[in-house]
């Protein structure tokens, strides 16, 4: 392995987009049914519980009922040429189903649930709705694993460190809008090669980049090819 090129994927919402699963900042997204501070807030959940809870319910019945896409599988099937790592801005497990082995989550796992008291305590729940009401084993409220506006990303050092070692970084399907997520670009080794794959025009800044303008599934057998 250590001899392999090593891949970094920044993902966002764009290469999930394609397999079903509702975006918040596309046109119909979930930003026109739902003020995103109600229920991806710190302070949505805490003024708001059950509503919150029962849109993360939603969430994972409908992740129980898409399928990973081209994307996904294709960034997998890189596995066989390149080391790759997928750092993913999205909360569902598609790239996991698709068959990524190395995927860190900067916003937390939509499979997932916590103590609302103990962030390190988690478990497993899978596509089942949390009961309101329901307890972690340290008595207090179960919530959803996912991090929120107002709360500290604790995977985004390790993220850093991921992004510092890439021969060859690509950026999919995420508008580059969310901080801290955002500036892991800027980690990127100078001589590190950046592609960029997204359907609109995305501000990122850097002569050494090169945009594949298609959305994920496209972009990514566009890449494929490139690479070999």
């Amino acid at each position: 392995m250590t001899n392999l090129k090593k891949i970094v994927a920044l993902t966002g919402a764009g290469i999930s987009a394609e397999s079903g699963i509702a975006t918040f900042r596309d046109s119909g997204g979930l930003w026109e049914q739902y003020d995103v501070m109600e229920v991806a807030s710190i302070e949505g959940w805490r003024k708001n519980p059950q509503l919150v809870q029962r849109f993360y319910n939603e969430r994972r019945k409908q992740l129980e009922e898409v399928e990973p896409n081209a994307a996904h599988r294709i960034l997998a099937e890189l596995e066989k040429d390149f080391d790759v790592t997928v750092v993913t801005q999205n909360v569902d497990n598609l790239h996991e189903r698709g068959g990524s082995t190395k995927v860190v989550h900067l916003h937390g796992e939509l499979t997932k649930a916590r103590s609302a008291t103990d962030p390190n305590l988690i478990i497993d729940v899978g596509y089942r709705p949390i009961e309101w009401g329901e307890k972690a084993s340290d008595g207090s409220l179960l919530r959803p694993h996912i991090v929120w506006f107002g709360e500290a990303v604790p995977m985004i050092e390790t993220a850093a460190d991921i992004v510092t070692q890439a021969d060859i970084l690509l950026i999919i399907g995420t508008s580059l809008h969310v901080y801290p997520a955002a500036g892991l670009v800027g980690y990127a080794d100078r001589k590190a090669l950046i592609y960029l794959i997204d359907p609109n025009d995305v501000s990122c800044a850097g002569s050494n980049i090169t945009v594949i303008r298609e959305k994920a599934s496209i972009g990514m057998e566009k890449l494929k090819t490139i690479l070999k």
